[in-house]
């Protein structure tokens, strides 16, 4: 086992993955991996900080160089983690990736002691609301993601642990229960 844990968070858009991360990162002893990627800004978001923001171009140039610890096209865009930076942040913290299914299962196979929690919503109709509430997408990109959501949770079985989010405060709760217990 790492001396420093390598926690990947995944999910089904709009479960409340950043919600949760932000609640984690409060109490300490967590670095986060920023992910690339070739998707635009949202309103809110800072390059460097939410992800950085790079050209399709440069994506492209990175996975030519290995330079991604997993990545995936994902709705159109790119999105991948840097490998320098988890290596280099696993030195002296533990990690926190909050990433799709399919690059989680990827970052799995190349660090074995990954601890995968897939954080589902209550139903596939809380999920639709969610998406609607957040105001950021078309009823075109909320279908897709609602048609990718029984993808995702066709894979929980290959995850370590598994956590409905139907209450912020107790599914924070179960993720530090969980961190605590291989600690």
């Amino acid at each position: 086992m790492m001396d420093n844990l390598l926690i990947v968070l995944s999910g089904p858009s709009g479960v409340g993955k950043g919600t949760i991360v932000n609640e984690l990162l409060k109490s300490g002893g967590f670095a986060l991996s920023v992910s690339c990627t070739t998707r635009g800004m949202r309103e809110g978001e800072k390059d460097g900080v939410s992800y950085f923001f790079i050209g399709r171009d440069e994506f492209e140039k990175n996975i030519a160089a290995g330079g991604f610890l997993e990545y995936s096209n994902h709705f159109g865009n790119y999105y991948g983690t840097p490998k320098a930076f988890v290596e280099k942040q696993l030195q002296t913290h533990n990690v926190i990736l909050e990433i799709e299914v399919d690059g989680a299962l990827q970052v799995k196979k190349v660090y074995p002691d990954a601890v995968l929690i897939m954080v589902l919503p209550p139903d596939r109709e809380e999920l639709a609301a969610r998406l609607r509430g957040r105001g950021t997408e078309s009823e075109e990109k909320i279908a897709k993601r609602l048609e990718r959501y029984d993808y995702e949770v066709s894979k929980k079985a290959e995850y370590d642990y598994v956590v409905v989010n139907d209450d912020l405060r107790t599914a924070v709760a179960s993720i530090r229960g969980i961190i605590k217990s291989l600690k």
